[in-house]
């Protein structure tokens, strides 16, 4: 059965930029929410097995959804992958939940290699 990565930013340019190498580098299934306020009931209709957010967001911010989905029996194993150009980012995205975190601007090639490799443990 293929993956389901489930991409969550309210830049669209960076959410079409993500689909699009995810698209072309795996065989996940590649879903995609600008506004976090849709996002948690998206995620449980869809159930995906990655959750890659980012932390600045509009009402619903990263780190909130995180702690949501943490706090969701039918969610809370999810890999959750989180992004953001904060300095203190990573110790949000930790104190969240956050499995994993990528500081913005990163490399796609880094990015790649961190989404595979949720596959091992994931």
């Amino acid at each position: 059965m293929k993956r389901k990565i489930f991409i969550c930013d309210d830049d669209r340019n960076i959410v079409e930029m993500l689909e699009m190498v995810l698209q072309e580098f795996t065989d996940a299934t590649v879903l995609t929410e600008t506004d976090s306020r849709n996002a948690l009931s998206r995620l449980r209709l869809e159930c995906p097995d990655v959750l890659i957010v980012d932390i600045a967001m509009p009402v619903i911010s990263g780190d909130q959804l995180i702690q949501l989905v943490r706090a969701d029996s039918a969610l809370n194993q999810m890999f959750i992958v989180c992004m953001s150009a904060n300095p203190v980012g990573e110790q949000i995205a930790v104190g969240a939940g956050a499995d994993i975190y990528l500081a913005k601007p990163f490399d796609m090639s880094e990015f790649l290699a961190v989404v595979k490799g949720t596959a091992q443990t994931g």
